[in-house]
């Protein structure tokens, strides 16, 4: 739209000659009170070419578009006509002068008519209105529809914002996360922990059974030594062997009597204290290998003057006592005794030596074998468990060892022993035997089974198969005369002792089926009938077992 305003300047209709043929009418007025024009549409000017032409004529001020009072001359201002055909006509001020000049055709007004409504294709005209104080125009205000520079940094500030608030929540879930992968992962490890405190059989109030043989299933690795006491102030030795079960992490001392039956040699029937004064260390420890199925690795002799300075070495023991123990350098009875009976006593090397070798009157040697056992499981407990350490001790007590046994590998077998016995893994017991010195019953599933060897070992592809004997035929001596026909016939002969009544029939029994046929040997040799061999239970330290009945006939 082309809007021009009178100039008041310039003198003349600022719409003469160049926009003669335009048509305009009032809208408004400025804010010197000049009229604004706009131009009328093309419908209107179409219906006003169609009305009927009448005299020119001026038109009243109501009705017509005139430019209004011109405030710079006092008077009113000419108004423009219009002919039949749009085109422009003279226009006269309030003194009758010309204001334009028109086509000779144009000399007539057209009167002001209201008008029609305007056609379907053409939008209608606004209203004019004049403008009221204080009010506004909407070409003084501009739209910005681009962000300036602080709508970018409000822009950037709510990017910021909403960033940090994201940052924030994925912080907060990764802590969660954390947190929740944290309480699995201890979880785990608690029920891993206790585990294996149950699998070892170290959870508080857990029975371990005898040695905890039930914690591991299938064979287990034993390291076995068999240490001797010699009372050098006294007659007599005192024998155990010191247990390391690799597999089930837990240490033993087996307690033997000097009277346990074993075999010399040539076979011959003797007992365990013999042995030790007669065989030496190598002999003794094959009869003991023999008589109870295990695998001696070496010997250990401990004189007592040793075992004083082992004492000292490791800073006194504390054990409980049984009994009190008389100074032996006692010049008057009736002085006070050298060990006092009491829990958690505290021995020094000359009373734990005492102690371990004590023996009252009319006690039997059990009594003082527990002695023994329980002064070397308190030496452990005050042995360092370190292999180098415990070398060094040993090695400090200046003894000369069994060519069998090193200082480097008694240092080491006894630094694990040591770890046991402070973990209370660590046991002390005794292997009962009966009169005659055999076993008795039940002492080879407590302790030859499953202390010492889980299972009676079987013998090597080569060795001699062991023979376990009781004579139950009435007759006292047929148990010579079996052993004399088994270790001719290259069998190890283990004497069982008496049956508690004779019995009529012999029997040979074997445990395990690749047996029956040394079963049914052995039957031959001893002049038996095939049908005394059959399956069933055998001693814990024999391969074959034999109850010699009244049939058998002695040679």
């Amino acid at each position: 739209m082309n809007d021009r305003q009178y100039d008041p300047y310039a003198g003349s209709d600022p719409y003469a000659g160049e926009y003669a043929a335009d048509q305009y009418q009032v809208v408004g007025y400025d804010e010197y009170g000049r009229p604004v024009y706009q131009q009328v549409p093309q419908a209107q000017q179409v219906q006003q070419v169609q009305q009927p032409q009448v005299p020119h004529q001026s038109q009243p001020p109501q009705q017509s578009h005139g430019y209004g009072y011109d405030p710079y001359t006092g008077g009113q201002q000419g108004q423009q006509g219009y002919d039949a055909y749009g085109g422009a006509g003279t226009s006269y001020d309030t003194t009758g002068s010309p204001y334009g000049t028109a086509a000779p055709q144009d000399t007539a007004w057209i009167p002001q008519q209201q008008p029609e409504p305007p056609a379907p294709e053409a939008a209608p005209a606004p209203a004019p209105r004049r403008e009221q104080p204080g009010e506004y125009k909407t070409e003084q205000f501009s739209f910005i529809e681009e962000p300036d520079e602080e709508s970018e940094d409000v822009i950037d500030w709510l990017k910021f914002t909403e960033s940090r608030t994201e940052r924030r929540e994925e912080a907060k879930r990764r802590g969660r996360s954390r947190v929740v992968a944290l309480v699995v992962v201890l979880a785990l490890v608690i029920a891993g922990g206790v585990g294996y405190l149950w699998f070892a059989g170290k959870l508080p109030g857990q029975s371990g059974g005898d040695d905890g043989a039930a914690a591991a299933s299938g064979p287990q690795k034993r390291d076995v030594i068999v240490l001797h006491l010699h009372n050098t102030k006294g007659d007599g030795t005192s024998t155990a062997l010191l247990v390391n079960n690799a597999t089930t992490e837990r240490g033993a001392t087996v307690l033997l009597p000097n009277t346990l039956a074993v075999s010399d040699d040539d076979g011959t029937p003797t007992t365990l204290g013999k042995s030790v004064d007669d065989d030496g260390s190598t002999g003794t420890r094959e009869a003991i290998d023999t008589v109870l199925g295990t695998q001696v690795e070496g010997t250990w002799r401990l004189d007592t003057p040793y075992l004083e300075n082992l004492v000292e070495l490791v800073g006194n023991i504390d054990i409980d006592t049984n009994a009190d123990v008389p100074d032996p350098k006692a010049k008057k009875k009736g002085e006070a005794p050298l060990v006092k009976k009491g829990e958690q006593q505290t021995l020094s090397g000359r009373m734990a030596v005492a102690y371990a070798t004590y023996r009252a009157s009319g006690e039997q040697e059990a009594d003082q074998l527990q002695r023994f056992g329980a002064v070397m499981q308190g030496v452990l407990r005050k042995l360092s468990s370190d292999p180098q350490a415990a070398t060094t001790t040993v090695q400090s007590l200046a003894q000369i060892l069994d060519p069998s046994l090193e200082d480097k590998d008694l240092g080491a077998f006894l630094a694990k022993l040591a770890d046991r016995a402070k973990g209370g893994d660590y046991k002390t017991t005794l292997l009962p035997v009966g009169q005659g010195g055999t076993l008795t019953d039940g002492a080879g599933e407590a302790v030859v089974k499953d202390v010492l060897g889980g299972a009676v070992k079987s013998p090597e592809k080569d060795a001699a198969v062991r023979v376990g004997v009781k004579n139950a035929s009435g007759k006292k001596g047929a148990a010579q005369d079996a052993r004399v026909s088994l270790v001719n016939g290259g069998y190890t002969f283990i004497d069982g002792g008496a049956g508690p009544a004779a019995q009529p029939a012999s029997q040979v029994t074997y445990a395990d089926a690749a047996k029956k046929e040394q079963a049914t040997e052995v039957a031959k040799t001893l002049g038996l009938p095939a049908s005394a061999v059959r399956k069933g239970s055998t001693a814990a330290n024999a391969d074959v077992s034999v109850v010699l009945g009244q049939d058998y006939r002695t040679r």
